[in-house]
């Protein structure tokens, strides 16, 4: 069983809090699969039984690199139904736009047929972990809660 963390970073700072969610994934048994925008292939999505995806704030929604993987996707889009689906975000300001780059990310996953959850209570209890600049340790506890969540989800879906 495999969760992939999809991410674009421009900067590292999504890189890094994708490495703390590939942790919390690990943590439960599952194999984490990081991939950036460059790399990841839709063989990716289709052996991935979970995504988590994650972007900096582009206007207030995910960059474009991270669009262009669902709009080229979008053929297998009915191959996705059912997995688990989740999102974070980066930011450069406290009110730069983190919830509404979660939310487009997540209304792919949705078109895509897919389950979506928050991080859980455990964390902040919202959309998906956010931060602004360098995840700070609090934030990447939270990530590691929400790679630790999705895998659960995973393991109880197979089932």
């Amino acid at each position: 069983m495999e969760v992939l963390i999809l991410y674009y970073s421009k900067g590292g700072n999504t890189k890094k809090l994708a490495e703390a969610i590939a942790e919390g994934v690990e943590s439960e048994g599952v194999k984490a699969v990081m991939k950036d925008t460059s790399e990841v292939t839709k063989d990716d999505f289709l052996r991935a039984s979970g995504i988590i995806a994650g972007s900096p704030v582009y206007f207030g929604v995910m960059a474009y690199d991270l669009k262009r993987i669902f709009d080229e996707f979008v053929g297998i889009r009915r191959k996705m139904e059912n997995k688990v689906g989740a999102a974070f975000a980066t930011g450069g300001h406290p009110t730069g736009g983190k919830e509404t780059t979660i939310f487009s990310i997540l209304q792919c996953m949705l078109i895509y047929g897919m389950i979506i959850v928050g991080d859980p209570m455990s964390a902040s209890g919202h959309y998906g972990v956010a931060c602004v600049g360098a995840p700070d340790s609090k934030t990447k506890e939270d990530g590691f809660k929400l790679g630790a969540r999705v895998a659960q989800l995973c393991k109880r879906l197979s089932g």
